[in-house]
């Protein structure tokens, strides 16, 4: 019997899990983890959040870099009713300290390296009343509740039965945090129709399918690096989870991993294309995105002249759709500086101050009608 199609957020992971539970969903390191795994994780940490007084809306930090226990606790915090608000791991920690108490954040999940930053700022943060630590801290935070949370205690645990708050898709289901490069960050709310959709809409398009496996480069807290996990979930795909440390690095692990699908911004696409790609890369390689910024032609040709039979699909959009347009692969070299056609289930518009639409080749206002 085939599941309904997903409509919150967290059934991305319990549909494909129902789909096809001992596909690898995860790839951290050595370890894979299969979607069964990740759906079983997920619900016990929900319970448990549950079980620390988590009220509905209520928002829950993730301040970790990329491994399972982020990806877990994105989902459990709302299959528990939450909201969770993904923390750039490199943000020094007045500028966590900042979100926190701006999106008042009242459980946050972190690591030991990273909650002994933080114990200077935490105190300040009034809202905040439970701390949940990937390992052993050097010392607990001070002014509230402290628990610990491991993969292999998630995996042990067997979940309890809490009643799960009901939810629809307009509920909130994130917030993500602009860079702050103009100001101080700014929160961007995201309902769950806002992820399922848009997860399903760039799927569509690029053509993901369950054997594609996607390299996670780019930090969940960017729109663009939570749409690679929400992609790859929707269609029961795999993600490699990745925290480069030189471009070089990326290469090889797309390589050595088999990856179909990579994503990247312009900063380092200029850096890879300076690199030879080895032959496994080239032969894997099914497509290549860009977004966070406009492609320079003579950046997209190097690329093309590197993988000669890879996709490059360029894309454009807003924090609050994930992705407004793309540029199919066939219209690149032919006009390499269009933003390309509206998403599936979307309308683009350019509009002049009174709201009327503008003529061909007049500067407007962009405007994205969807879901």
């Amino acid at each position: 019997m085939t599941s309904p199609s997903p409509t919150l957020f967290h059934e991305l992971v319990s549909h494909s899990a129902n789909q096809r539970p001992e596909a690898t969903a995860l790839l951290f390191r050595k370890e894979a983890f299969t979607y069964r795994e990740i759906t079983e994780a997920t619900e016990t940490l929900s319970n448990r959040l549950l079980g620390l007084g988590l009220k509905p809306d209520e928002r829950i930090g993730i301040y970790l870099p990329k491994q399972p226990e982020a990806v877990i606790s994105f989902f459990a915090a709302t299959w528990a009713g939450g909201v969770f608000v993904p923390i750039n791991p490199l943000l020094k920690p007045a500028q966590v300290a900042y979100i926190l108490e701006n999106c008042n954040v009242r459980i946050l999940i972190t690591s030991p390296e990273r909650l002994a930053l933080l114990n200077e700022v935490l105190g300040d943060c009034r809202d905040l009343h439970t701390v949940i630590c990937t390992g052993e801290p050097k010392s607990e935070p001070p002014g509230q509740s402290f628990e610990q949370l491991s993969w292999a205690g998630l995996m042990a645990s067997v979940a309890s039965d809490r009643p799960v708050p009901g939810r629809i898709d307009t509920d909130m289901a994130a917030i993500l945090y602009t860079s702050g490069s103009t100001g101080r960050p700014k929160g961007v709310v995201l309902s769950h129709r806002n992820l399922v959709t848009g997860a399903q809409s760039v799927a569509s398009y690029l053509g993901n399918t369950p054997e594609d496996r996607l390299l996670a480069v780019l930090p969940f807290s960017f729109d663009y690096g939570l749409s690679q996990l929400t992609t790859a979930f929707r269609v029961g795909a795999s993600v490699v989870l990745m925290d480069y440390l030189l471009p070089r690095d990326v290469v090889r692990a797309v390589a050595r991993h088999g990856i179909t699908g990579l994503a990247a911004v312009p900063p380092l696409w200029h850096q890879l294309a300076e690199l030879e790609w080895p032959e496994e890369a080239v032969r894997s390689l099914r497509y290549i995105t860009n977004s966070g910024g406009a492609m320079p032609p003579a950046l997209t040709r190097t690329l093309k002249k590197a993988l000669p039979n890879t996709d490059i699909y360029l894309m454009y959009g807003l924090t609050e759709a994930f992705r407004s347009t793309y540029l199919p692969p066939e219209e690149v070299t032919k006009r390499p500086e269009s933003m390309g056609r509206a998403i599936p289930n979307a309308e683009i518009l350019v509009v002049r101050e009174d709201g009327s639409e503008c003529a061909p080749g007049e500067p407007g206002e962009l405007v994205h009608r969807g879901s």
